[in-house]
């Protein structure tokens, strides 16, 4: 299955504060669902920026501590994917928002994670996704 590295707490976020849109430089042509694998790098700083701008669209994020890396923690589905020159929401302006619907948690499974659209073998999340 498909697999998209985000770091924390935006993973966090897609899974359970329905974060809608990620941010990407690239865009992608793909539609359905991927997986979500907690990167295993978060610095405090990182963490502190997004958990302002978190605060500000009224989500409250687990201390980065308590968040989950290295594993892949949830599944969503790619809707679309559109450039905006503007920001609205989850989305920043200069960037490609892929648009993100149906956000589920799974058993987390330890993985490493990858840059790009990655692939996780299908036995390793049979039980968790079934």
């Amino acid at each position: 299955m498909k697999a998209l590295s985000v770091r924390q707490p935006w993973a966090w976020a897609i899974i359970y504060a329905l974060k809608d849109i990620e941010n990407r430089g690239w865009p992608i042509h793909y539609r359905g669902d991927i997986l979500i694998h907690a990167a295993k790098t978060c610095t405090k700083k990182d963490y502190q920026l997004a958990r302002e701008f978190c605060q500000g669209m009224g989500v409250v994020i687990p201390e980065l501590i308590s968040l989950r890396r290295g594993q892949v923690i949830g599944i969503v589905t790619i809707v679309d994917c559109r450039f905006s020159q503007v920001t609205s929401g989850w989305g920043m302006a200069g960037q490609y928002h892929w648009k993100l619907e149906n956000p589920r948690e799974i058993t987390p499974i330890p993985y490493i994670g990858r840059l790009g659209i990655f692939e996780v073998p299908d036995d390793l999340i049979m039980e968790v996704v079934a």
